[in-house]
């Protein structure tokens, strides 16, 4: 399965709420901070929620 290679790149000041706590969950918590996501419908809407905050990557499972 694949999955998605997630970094933050640009600070939540001034963001909403909602954006805040997306990445969050997702566990980004300063610039520079990289997560691996298995590639999901719900992760993707999290990813679509700060796309302007974050560099995503598709990395290709052999599995």
């Amino acid at each position: 399965m694949a999955r998605l290679k997630v970094e933050q790149k640009k600070s939540t000041i001034g963001c909403k709420q909602n954006q805040r706590d997306t990445m969050r969950s997702l566990g980004l918590k300063r610039i520079g901070d990289v997560v691996v996501k298995e590639d999901r419908p719900e992760i993707r809407g999290m990813v679509h929620t700060i796309r302007h905050l974050v560099a995503v990557e598709v990395i290709e499972g052999d599995n």
